[in-house]
């Protein structure tokens, strides 16, 4: 993990394409180990969830270039290298479980961030119809020392197709169903960062499946 944040590191401090080029094998060696890591913690993490046991590296990791079309800053890098572990991948519309590494910025979390309009519906119908269930899982203890409450963007209103006076209507007004934890530098150039990885995953478990059960009951068959 040192090395990662040694080139994060300089990466941040020298972001432009001629350093970077300059430094190429530093980068391969970095993402080389990043590769290992995330291969390790994939293999963990099937052992409880094995829509993730078929999964490589390469499925789960992201490329390093920022896309900088419409953004004002046009650092040509990404200053962070992170995995998101899926059923079918990094691009696929599954819950997963997601890990950061940037220095001074890393975190793991989980769930669906901002997902297409029916997919979120489709997750908003689930609660609708078990609100106790999904409530006993982000209320869960072990959850909630992790994780904290959920948070993060809500709609103003209650959702159409929804009907107001639900109860619970406070937990259909996500436009996001996931979490995180950060997680110090300290922590990470910890040699038990992979069983606190895990762990904490696991602890995801429940919310991952709730998720992606929602999706799977609307397909077809």
């Amino acid at each position: 993990m040192q090395e990662i944040f040694d080139f994060l590191t300089a990466l941040r401090n020298n972001n432009n394409r001629e350093w970077f080029n300059a430094n190429k094998e530093w980068y391969a060696e970095a993402k080389r180990l990043h590769e290992i890591f995330v291969a390790k913690i994939i293999k963990e993490v099937a052992v409880f969830d094995s829509d993730v046991a078929l999964l490589s590296p390469s499925d789960c990791t992201f490329r390093i270039y920022r896309d900088v079309r419409f953004r004002k800053d046009k650092s040509p890098y990404k200053t962070n290298m992170g995995a998101y572990l899926s059923r079918g991948g990094k691009k696929s519309n599954y819950g997963g479980y997601y890990l950061h590494l940037e220095p001074g910025a890393s975190f793991l979390g989980g769930g669906m961030w901002m997902p297409p309009a029916e997919i979120l519906k489709l997750i908003r119908l689930e609660i609708y119809n078990f609100p106790d269930e999904f409530k006993q899982i982000i209320q869960n203890s072990d959850f909630i020392s992790i994780y904290g409450p959920l948070t993060g963007e809500k709609l103003k209103s209650y959702p159409k197709d929804f009907p107001s006076d639900f109860p619970e209507i406070e937990l259909l007004k996500h436009k996001s169903y996931a979490v995180t934890s950060p997680l110090s530098d300290k922590m990470i150039l910890s040699e038990h960062i992979p069983y606190v990885v895990v762990k904490s995953f696991q602890t995801l478990l429940p919310l991952v499946k709730f998720i992606n059960r929602a999706i799977d009951e609307a397909q077809p068959g």
